[in-house]
């Protein structure tokens, strides 16, 4: 990174310490990631970067959520979540009280905030399964990463650089993954209630949603 660069970022960083000032708790990170608008495109673009272009997508959110836990005085983590016939997931873990909750931004109602009352990050993960699952209703979550601190990749730049941030998800996705269940239990489950995706996808953007590859 070049000075230039390096106080650039610096200038941001003080900018988003300020912009931090509005968040009394980690829900309400959750609510400004609700209402801010899901965004479809392939960058993946910084914390600051996503204040400006008042947008966000998945991993987006998750990083934005990280920082903003950040400066409230949280570690900056993140976890890749991995899915079969579906998009991935990266949420932000945070604990309270030693209880574990999360924050993430998603395209669907289901896999957005968790309340900080999990013991352990699988009982977090599993939080998500009854929730996670693909327009036609496969219930798609299958394993979960270790949780990863975004400080490694200060050097970067990654709260208030113009760098896409995609190296980030090409880390996450070489982590090693704990599954969730086998082959067979996957192949047992139900799919989801109908009225439940019907609420699932209530306001999805269409563009965003992934499509299965035996859908027409």
């Amino acid at each position: 990174m070049t000075m230039a660069m390096r106080q650039t970022v610096e200038r941001r960083t003080a900018e988003l310490r300020v912009f931090a000032e509005r968040f009394c708790s980690p829900a309400d990170i959750q609510v400004f990631l609700n209402q801010t608008p899901y965004s479809t495109h392939h960058a993946c673009h910084s914390p600051y970067c996503v204040i400006r272009r008042a947008s966000a997508h998945c991993a987006e959110g998750a990083y934005f959520a990280a920082a903003m836990l950040r400066l409230a005085g949280h570690p900056p983590l993140v976890m890749d979540l991995r899915a079969e016939q579906d998009d991935d997931h990266v949420i932000a873990p945070f604990r309270v009280n030693g209880k574990w909750g999360a924050i993430a931004k998603s395209n669907t109602t289901m896999l957005r905030y968790r309340e900080p009352l999990y013991r352990t990050l699988r009982e977090l993960v599993m939080s998500y399964f009854e929730m996670y699952f693909n327009i036609r209703g496969l219930k798609s979550l299958r394993a979960y990463s270790r949780p990863v601190s975004l400080a490694r990749f200060d050097p970067r730049g990654w709260m208030a650089g113009d760098e896409d941030l995609e190296y980030i998800g090409d880390f996450l996705t070489a982590l090693p993954h704990t599954q969730v269940l086998h082959a067979r239990e996957a192949a047992a489950c139900v799919p989801a209630d109908p009225d439940l995706m019907r609420a699932c996808f209530s306001v999805a953007d269409p563009a965003g949603l992934f499509i299965p590859k035996d859908s027409p």
